[in-house]
C-alpha cells in the first residue's frame, strides 16, 4: 500500500485557504514516470511529491498531467514534512528552513518557466475572474492591494486541462513575480491562502508560508 500523506500548504493566518499536497513518502513503491503519472492523475492534486531518498532530500513532482522540475507548495509541504535543510528535484538544490510557523524555500524564476503573469487594475477585477478563466496558458492573475507594503492580490489558472480549474496557492508563480517586481511580497492567493517572498541579492527568490496536515 502507498504511504500517502496530505498536507495543506500556504494556508492563511485565520486557518482559510492552503493547497492540497500528496506526499508519496515511499517513491520506490511507485517506480517509473508513466506509474507516477498514472498516481498523480487518479489523486488529482495540484502536485504529487514522490520521495525517492528522504535522507538526501530526492523528490519527484507531479500534476495530474506533467512532472515539474520545480514547484513551489510541493517543496514546502515537503520541506515541512522531512524537517529537511534540503530538496533535490530535477531542477536543482532548494534550501529549506523554518522560521516560526511558516516553512520557507529558495528557488528561481527560471525553474518556472512556461508562467505567466498579468496585472489587473484592482483586487476587485481578480475577484470578479471566472474559473475557469478563458484561455490558454498557465496565468497568475495579479493586483496591488497595498502597493506601499508589498501586498497583493493573485488567483492562479493552470488551463492545463487536466481539471485543475484554480490552483489554490502557488509558490513558482510567486517566485516569479517577486523576479519581476524586485520586492518582498504578502501575497493573498485563492479563497485564504498567504504566501511570502523575498528577493535575494543573487537572483533567487525566498518563499514561505505555513503548512499542516489535512484531515
Amino acid at each position: 500500500m502507498t504511504d500517502l500523506v496530505v498536507l495543506r500548504v500556504f494556508f492563511g493566518p485565520d486557518g482559510r485557504g492552503g493547497n492540497l499536497l500528496g506526499v508519496v513518502r515511499d517513491g520506490a513503491a511507485v517506480p517509473g514516470s508513466e506509474a507516477r503519472q498514472k498516481l498523480a492523475a487518479k489523486l488529482g492534486y495540484s502536485e504529487t511529491v514522490f520521495i525517492d531518498d528522504e535522507a538526501r532530500g530526492e523528490v519527484d513532482i507531479y500534476t495530474p498531467s506533467v512532472p515539474l522540475p520545480f514547484a513551489g507548495h510541493p517543496l514546502v509541504g515537503t520541506g515541512w514534512l522531512l524537517k529537511a535543510d534540503l530538496l533535490r528535484p530535477a531542477a536543482g538544490e532548494v534550501p529549506t528552513w523554518a522560521e516560526g510557523d511558516f516553512t520557507w524555500i529558495r528557488g528561481r524564476a527560471e525553474w518556472a518557466h512556461g508562467r505567466r503573469t498579468e496585472q489587473y487594475a484592482s483586487v476587485a477585477e481578480i475577484d470578479a475572474l471566472p474559473a475557469p478563466l478563458p484561455g490558454e496558458g498557465w496565468l497568475y492573475a495579479w493586483a496591488w492591494a497595498d502597493e506601499a507594503t508589498g501586498r497583493v492580490r493573485a488567483r492562479a489558472f493552470p488551463r492545463r486541462g487536466d481539471g485543475i480549474v484554480e490552483d489554490e496557492a502557488t509558490g513558482a508563480a510567486a517566485i516569479i513575480l517577486t523576479a519581476e517586481l524586485g520586492i518582498p511580497l504578502d501575497i493573498r492567493q485563492g479563497t485564504g491562502s498567504q504566501l511570502l517572498t523575498r528577493p535575494r541579492p543573487d537572483g533567487s527568490v525566498d518563499v514561505g508560508g505555513r503548512v499542516a496536515a489535512s484531515g
